[in-house]
């Protein structure tokens, strides 16, 4: 089960936040210390961190800045009372995935939540990941699991594109306007001729059909 792990010291806030995580069907641990919040992140048990600027021993800043460092990919969101535009951009320049600012709608933020896990894991600064399938971007070369896939160049590129919007429905002119550079044909069937290719070289489950509106990476 997903765990999420929230960093904040005013307990009406952690309480209402894990609660309602809870019942979303997610695992939460909560600390109200900086530095010990750095630590838990650390420790590679967690799938997502809601981050508050303002702990003690450490602060949010400190924490996102100290776990980049050290070359975490961790998804963060920052949950802070600040609204200035420039602690935003101080945020997210820290490394941040997003930005969350006080009082909030818990939908708002369970939402921030599942598209920040959706999101495909960056591994390095030249591959990305997501699920079992993984595409290393300078070399060209993806695997399944430890298993080495031949793509062409159309079916990588396809297959990138996929994985850097994982969860989200492509249309298939958005499609073939990214990876073929083309205007929208509605008489055209390339797209689900290469959606064809890469489920039998990656997996049927990966890639779904929405009826009447394109395909989403699963």
């Amino acid at each position: 089960m997903t765990r999420i792990l929230i960093a904040e010291d005013e307990d009406r806030i952690s309480s209402f936040v894990a609660k309602g995580l809870e019942s979303a069907g997610y695992q939460t641990l909560v600390i109200d210390d900086g530095a010990e919040a750095l630590d838990r992140a650390l420790s590679g048990d967690v799938d997502l961190l809601l981050l508050d600027v303002g702990l003690p021993s450490l602060d949010g800043f400190e924490v996102l800045r100290s776990l980049r460092g050290q070359g975490s990919t961790l998804p963060v969101i920052m949950l802070t009372a600040r609204t200035s535009t420039r602690d935003t951009v101080d945020g997210l320049d820290a490394g941040a995935n997003d930005y969350v600012a006080k009082p909030f709608k818990f939908d708002e933020l369970l939402a921030r939540v599942r598209s920040r896990l959706r999101e495909p894991v960056a591994m390095n600064s030249r591959t990305i990941a997501h699920a079992d399938v993984s595409l290393d971007i300078l070399a060209r070369r993806a695997t399944v699991g430890s298993r080495e896939v031949d793509l062409s160049a159309r079916e990588f590129a396809l297959a990138e594109e996929f994985i850097r919007h994982a969860g989200q429905v492509l249309s298939r002119e958005q499609l073939l306007s990214r990876v073929w550079g083309m205007d929208f044909d509605p008489s055209s069937n390339v797209v689900d001729v290469y959606v064809r290719y890469l489920r039998a070289k990656l997996g049927p489950a990966h890639i779904a059909t929405v009826r009447g509106a394109g395909y989403r990476w699963e």
